[in-house]
């Protein structure tokens, strides 16, 4: 038979146990957006920032910038860049169009997702506007141009990884959405 203190002790355990077993459960739920939040402030893991202008001065160096176009076979569209590369300043903004064209007998809904090579250029480069995340509607045989604005953080050249990247890739894959999903207001990222 246990002792009162014993029984004490045991109750303690379980509910420290419960507790860190609902604080697993918990951080499980809160990982994705979590991770999601922190690679949207860093730039971690190629993920481009936001921000409102470029730098008022641009440095006098440049950087490449390689585009890649990619659409899910079901969507049904041809999707390229209007150019596949772009020498530009670091510091200046920049503006990339791509153009889509649906080669299916109905409209779809697409939304654009992208990534951003290598992963540590992601903390630099910037979008001030992009199509991405926003469901783009294409009539059958329709065609469509998509702006990305942008530009690269000079502070890369501060960076003992980043001054070495000779080129950055930025890449866009169409995926169909969801039809019944309201309509977001273009240029939201």
């Amino acid at each position: 038979m246990q002792s009162p203190a014993q029984k004490r002790q045991n109750r303690r355990v379980g509910f420290i146990a419960a507790g860190v077993f609902a604080g697993m459960v918990g951080m499980a739920y809160a990982s994705v957006p979590l991770y999601r939040a922190f690679c949207n402030a860093t730039g971690f893991n190629g993920t481009a920032l936001r921000a409102a202008q470029a730098p008022a001065v641009a440095s006098d160096k440049f950087i490449n910038i390689r585009f890649d176009a990619n659409s899910a076979s079901e969507l049904g569209w041809a999707f390229a860049p209007k150019q596949t590369v772009m020498r530009v300043k670091i510091g200046e903004q920049n503006i990339a169009t791509f153009e889509a064209r649906n080669n299916g007998a109905i409209e779809n809904v697409g939304s654009a997702v992208y990534n951003i090579s290598p992963p540590t250029a992601g903390a630099y480069f910037n979008k001030i506007q992009c199509f991405c995340f926003t469901r783009q509607v294409l009539k059958a045989g329709e065609a469509a141009e998509f702006p990305v604005t942008f530009f690269v953080d000079p502070d890369i050249l501060k960076d003992a990884d980043g001054k070495l990247i000779p080129e950055i890739t930025l890449s866009y894959t169409f995926y169909p959405a969801d039809a019944a999903q309201p309509q977001k207001q273009a240029f939201a990222n």
